[in-house]
């Protein structure tokens, strides 16, 4: 079966990206090494990130890319490619065998999801889905409450 993505140039798109069956951004240093990465990604292949939130186990962003630009696969390798460089080897998990003999790392599952932002509200449901999921997975009271979450940036005027 072969997977299809949407590809609209310029597109706006929620994202799902989960680590590879450990918790790694329970360590706030790993949720540095993320924001580095990003950081250096962002530098050379921009994009503007509207709301996001890091969980000890996965990460939910939207981002809007470029006009023209429809390439956040290569966005996405090139961040996970970073953390991982960046990870010291005693935060990264053991790699299976199947991962070895593809001279992979444990760090990240090698799929993400994604769905492209159609409006407005959707782009509203998005955000407080972002928002609400620390508060879903049972980890604080009020999405406020979580230190990973783009819900503490001021808006801008």
């Amino acid at each position: 079966m072969e997977y299809r993505r949407d590809r609209t140039p310029g597109g706006t798109y929620f994202f799902t990206v989960v680590t590879y069956g450990r918790p790694l951004f329970e360590d706030p240093a790993a949720v540095e090494l993320l924001r580095g990465a990003f950081r250096i990604v962002m530098s050379h292949r921009p994009f503007q990130i509207g709301a996001s939130v890091v969980l000890p186990d996965h990460l939910h962003m939207i981002w809007t890319l470029p006009e023209g630009d429809s390439d956040y696969s290569m966005r996405w390798n090139a961040i996970k490619g970073r953390f991982t460089a960046l990870l010291p080897s005693h935060l990264r998990p053991d790699p299976s065998k199947a991962r070895t003999r593809r001279d992979e790392q444990a760090v990240w599952q090698r799929r993400f999801w994604e769905h492209r932002v159609r409006d407005e509200a959707d782009y509203e449901r998005c955000v407080a889905y972002i928002n609400g999921n620390p508060v879903k997975h049972g980890l604080v009271s009020a999405p406020a409450d979580w230190p990973h979450s783009s819900i503490h940036r001021r808006p801008t005027s």
